[in-house]
């Protein structure tokens, strides 16, 4: 008689409180709230490429304060190797491609980019990079080509308009064309405040900005452009957060890359730092914000660099590039921070940030 009153008054208790074991169990689950992501790629980094800059970086970096780290797969649908074409569609696609190829699958089909699709489902969207916007990467994220090279066409994409905020280089893909148009007259007609330098960018009020701060690349970070890609990261989330239902930025750190490949250190580890300047912006949003994921990655390694020595106390290292130069297949890191971190730490495949992204952020393709 007592266990069955024992068993009544628990049942009675759980039916007052509003809520059964069920509820429990799914609030346990669910998913954080994430409005905004601002994705971070470092063209070429891998991990030597993060330790050298922690290494010679006079502070410490902001990527040593993101608590959840883990590793992405880079190889494209073709090679064990992938270039930037490829290793950008897998994050932003979600598909593995051939190397070359921008916003398609291996079969030429077109695929939907996050941007794409966070513009569809009316978030606010950007694209940076510190090379010229229609470079692999960026492309990426904005348009469908088969040729990585065909920067004419892959600069016609932009004015599909699923972009809000675009800054980079590669200017004359949009004035100085082949085919004599000039597509800024077009982006002007569709709302967009045309800027040509930082200045003018800063000054920038509207809500659609197209950026193009350079005839093709921006210059090294070393000769006059540091610090830049911060301020670029500052003025894109100003204007980006204005919308009430959130975001998607990415910001690519291009020269890298370029760094590597010509087997210069200095110039490979300034431009890592140049990034960091650039994520330390975007951390101290989000630590204000509260509904913000920041991913930093990279598309391959470039240059298969190690470091067979150094001195942590004067900043100095000793790096060793492969006599080639050219990408290698090893994993790449992931830095995360904010709502959502965790999901992202762990050995991953390059294309499995999209379905994150879409999750996080609650929107469908």
């Amino acid at each position: 008689m007592k266990k069955l009153l024992y068993k009544t008054l628990v049942i009675l208790i759980i039916l007052s409180s509003g809520c059964s074991w069920q509820d429990i169990n799914k609030s346990a689950v669910r998913r954080p709230k994430v409005r905004n992501i601002i994705l971070f790629i470092g063209d070429g980094m891998g991990t030597a490429q993060v330790y050298a800059g922690m290494s010679m970086s006079g502070s410490p970096l902001t990527l040593e304060s993101f608590p959840y780290s883990g590793f992405s797969k880079t190889n494209s649908s073709d090679n064990y190797v992938t270039d930037s074409g490829a290793g950008g569609t897998a994050i932003a696609c979600g598909v593995k491609t051939k190397n070359g190829m921008i916003g398609m699958g291996p079969d030429s089909t077109v695929v939907a980019s996050i941007t794409e699709i966070a513009h569809r489902n009316g978030l606010a969207t950007g694209v940076l990079s510190t090379s010229a916007i229609t470079h692999a990467t960026p492309a990426s994220f904005v348009a469908h080509n088969s040729g990585r090279g065909n920067y004419e066409d892959l600069a016609k994409d932009f004015l599909n308009g699923t972009v809000d905020v675009f800054i980079g280089g590669g200017e004359d893909h949009f004035r100085n064309r082949k085919d004599g148009a000039d597509l800024t007259v077009d982006l002007k007609k569709m709302g967009y405040d045309v800027v040509y330098n930082i200045d003018d960018l800063k000054r920038s009020g509207s809500q659609k900005i197209a950026g193009l701060l350079a005839k093709e690349h921006m210059p090294k970070a070393m000769e006059g452009r540091e610090g830049m890609l911060a301020q670029m990261t500052s003025k894109a989330i100003e204007t980006l957060s204005l919308d009430k239902d959130g975001f998607f930025l990415m910001v690519e750190g291009s020269m890298i890359d370029w760094g590597a490949h010509a087997k210069d250190f200095p110039y490979t580890v300034t431009e890592v730092i140049d990034l960091d300047m650039a994520i330390s912006v975007a951390k101290d949003f989000a630590e204000k914000n509260g509904n913000t994921l920041i991913i930093v990655t990279a598309d391959h390694e470039t240059g298969g660099l190690t470091l067979p020595g150094g001195d942590m106390k004067s900043h100095k290292v000793i790096s060793n590039f492969i006599e080639s130069g050219s990408h290698t297949g090893v994993m790449v890191p992931i830095f995360s921070f904010g709502p959502g971190a965790g999901r992202f730490s762990g050995i991953h495949d390059n294309t499995f940030f999209l379905n994150e992204f879409l999750g996080l952020l609650r929107i469908n393709k």
